[in-house]
């Protein structure tokens, strides 16, 4: 096999790779019924001045699948770590002790498990989107190799096109996986 052509069907892959665990990661900040640290994923912090993520400033547990606790590693952080919850609108109502903040994650309706669904379902097309792109930059650099005969060339774009199909399967499992978990109550 040519070596620029081995070169484009590695690089692709590596494309397809990223799209998928991007999904991945969209996925873990879709919430599906139980508590986990993932949801507060977004939540940002005013950390003295800097905008940091939460996990960089508190421990994020979930002691059972409706609570999630942050645990500030500086007790005069609570208030920030509060008002970063609430300016995520992630509709959770954080609570306090004075030590730690409790969040109660409510039980879904069925109407926020269809949106939360039809939000997924976008994220899986996103990918999608992602890897057909992969496919088009591919075929196209396949297609400008002047070292590569025809029938190189011809079989190149037809392994991208299974890879393609292969990776667009791999993405309708995970969105069934996951669109199963946003459904069960």
């Amino acid at each position: 096999m040519n070596e620029d052509i081995k070169f484009i069907l590695d690089s692709t892959k590596e494309a397809m790779d990223d799209a998928l665990k991007h999904l991945v990661k969209q996925f873990s900040n879709i919430r599906a019924g139980k508590a986990s640290p993932a949801m507060l994923g977004s939540v940002m912090v005013d950390y003295y001045g800097s905008q940091t993520p939460l996990a960089q400033v508190a421990n994020v547990n979930t002691p059972d699948g409706r609570t999630i606790t942050v645990q500030p590693w500086e007790k005069n952080m609570i208030q920030e770590i509060e008002r970063g919850i609430a300016y995520a609108n992630l509709g959770f109502n954080p609570m306090n002790n004075g030590e730690t903040i409790i969040i109660s994650v409510p039980p879904l309706t069925e109407e926020r498990r269809r949106d939360l669904s039809k939000q997924a379902k976008a994220e899986a097309e996103d990918a999608k989107i992602g890897l057909r792109n992969a496919r088009k930059d591919a075929n196209h650099e396949i297609k400008s190799l002047d070292d590569a005969s025809e029938d190189q060339q011809k079989n190149a774009e037809i392994d991208v096109q299974q890879m393609t199909n292969t990776y667009v399967k791999k993405v309708d499992d995970i969105f069934d996986v996951k669109e199963k978990e946003i459904m069960t109550v």
